[in-house]
């Protein structure tokens, strides 16, 4: 089955994303909330499980599972836009416009990726 080429662009920025986990590690471990464990292993697994996701969005047979865990990785991400609202050093200077613009952008990423299920 060949699928329309924006779940290939999503396939791809995820894979992207993932990489970069492990690219720029201190980035990520810099935003992650202080009451969750183990920021350099919890970074590398969410890196991990993004490009696992990404590839598996691009098969039939793994493709809804795959869109069920991109939804439930950004639910659980949602943890990260708030605390670098509430964390000066984890907002790293950005505006906090943008942080708060980033919210709504969560969800408009989940309802790109629930819309594969129909297909």
């Amino acid at each position: 089955m060949t699928y329309p080429w924006h779940l290939y662009l999503m396939a791809i920025l995820y894979f992207v994303a993932g990489v970069n986990h492990f690219i720029k590690p201190r980035m990520y471990m810099r935003i992650m909330p202080r009451y969750l464990p183990a920021h350099k292993t919890l970074v590398f697994l969410s890196g991990l499980a993004e490009m696992i996701l990404a590839v598996a969005l691009c098969f039939p047979t793994t493709k809804n599972l795959s869109v069920y865990g991109i939804i439930l990785m950004l639910l659980v991400f949602l943890l990260v836009h708030f605390y670098m609202l509430s964390s000066e050093k984890a907002g790293a200077g950005i505006p906090k416009w943008v942080l708060l613009l980033r919210l709504p952008i969560q969800f408009i990423l989940i309802a790109w990726a629930y819309y594969y299920l129909k297909i």
